[in-house]
């Protein structure tokens, strides 16, 4: 049995196969959960590697386990080391299970996969559920197309797991965008458990600033994320620019730092050529740029589509559509409430059509026009849901209160 202590602790699993999304979202969280609980310390997992580059706040720490990278084909790969995928997966479960073991957190996070990288947490989570600890699964807004996520989740066999090992369910979003588990066929014990939380507010970091300075007059931000599938977005950018001289605001363009380097050289080639347009390779305070911009072009990814809502910015969304649905899904529902605009990759990418995006951007309405309930209050919907259970917890030896806790969310 758990021993009691005064401090609650919380374990994040950050999924890492691929950009920064998911890292992003669990340091959002873990900062926040630290904020309003002084006497909670949390710790993330994550095969990021990149993870060292970011600000950690008090009380928040990380362990990073070998990386891994998912190929084009679908397969995955070791990411630096030059051992077999098998071998990796085994020293990732083996460094989370002694961790959480040691860690012994009140409350497990897991973000997106449910029993993590192919099947990578199953011994974390049954050793955690039979210590008592509380188990979520974290969500964002959009998963994928329904036809592709339930056939996924079938060859997982991620449902059983949802009844058996999982207390709640977190989407971090509101259902009049998406539900991100449409189309799986879950029993209502489940879906019972699953409480929307609307999207996580982001604010510009209390830290001093690293990166470059912002460019002087009014600039558009151009963000693919981590950059490694956002080539075609920043070409498609540039040639704008290389068309149409008379573009009235600069462009600071991110690159991203898994952008491929050979890439990273031409784009920054060519901006360098452009008198109005400005690129660096990766910004970790990327809100401090984006607070200050007059709009924003990106692809609308989970953590970027958080940071628009958030400083109430004009943006246009160029989706990507492979290998998942997830950012266009995101973008089109946004788009008809009112909140973005979208410009659809047609594979042709006319200059002058990203030209014409580009000059109605600044006049389009700020997504504060429109009347969302809930719109941004996730983070303190998070800790509200998780303090439910740090509390009930937090009697040890006493464990009939997670116990009456979970039988109401059967």
């Amino acid at each position: 049995m758990p021993k009691r202590r005064d401090q609650s602790r919380v374990l994040i699993y950050s999924h890492d196969t691929f950009g920064l999304g998911h890292l992003r979202r669990c340091r959002t969280i873990a900062h926040a959960l630290v904020d309003k609980h002084r006497e909670m310390s949390v710790l993330i997992l994550s095969g990021s590697p990149i993870i060292g580059s970011f600000d950690f706040r008090a009380r928040v720490d990380f362990v990073r386990v070998p990386g891994v990278i998912k190929r084009r084909n679908g397969e995955y790969t070791s990411l630096n080391l030059h051992v077999e995928i098998e071998e990796t997966l085994a020293m990732r479960a083996s460094i989370m299970a002694h961790t959480a073991e040691i860690f012994d957190p009140d409350l497990f996070i897991v973000d997106k996969e449910p029993l993590g990288l192919r099947g990578e947490l199953q011994g974390t989570l049954h050793m955690l559920k039979r210590r008592g600890t509380a188990l979520v699964l974290g969500l964002r807004d959009v998963m994928d197309d329904p036809d592709l996520l339930a056939p996924e989740w079938e060859r997982k066999n991620v449902v059983p797991s949802l009844e058996d090992l999982y207390d709640e369910m977190w989407i971090y979003g509101l259902p009049q965008i998406c539900d991100p588990l449409e189309g799986i066929d879950l029993p209502a014990s489940v879906r019972r458990r699953m409480s929307y939380t609307g999207y996580l507010r982001r604010t510009v970091p209390d830290l001093p600033t690293t990166g470059p300075d912002t460019p002087d007059g009014p600039y558009i931000l151009v963000t693919p994320g981590g950059g490694g599938d956002g080539e075609a977005l920043v070409d498609w950018v540039l040639r704008a620019y290389e068309q149409d001289k008379g573009l009235p605001y600069r462009a600071l363009i991110v690159l991203g730092p898994f952008m491929q380097t050979d890439a990273q050289a031409e784009f920054m080639a060519r901006a360098a050529a452009l008198p109005n347009v400005e690129a660096i390779t990766f910004e970790a305070q990327l809100e401090r740029l984006m607070a200050q911009a007059v709009g924003v072009v990106a692809m609308g990814g989970y953590n970027t589509f958080c940071e628009i809502l958030s400083f109430d910015k004009r943006a246009l969304i160029v989706p990507r559509t492979v290998p998942r649905l997830e950012q266009y899904i995101r973008a089109s529902r946004a788009q008809q409430i009112g909140l973005v605009n979208m410009l659809a990759d047609d594979g042709v990418r006319d200059p002058m059509a990203m030209a014409e995006a580009l000059r109605a951007l600044p006049n389009q309405r700020p997504p504060s026009q429109v009347i969302v309930p809930g719109l941004l209050d996730g983070l303190d919907n998070v800790n509200r849901l998780a303090g439910r259970w740090l509390n009930a917890r937090s009697g040890w030896p006493g464990a009939w209160q997670v116990q009456e806790l979970r039988g109401k969310r059967a």
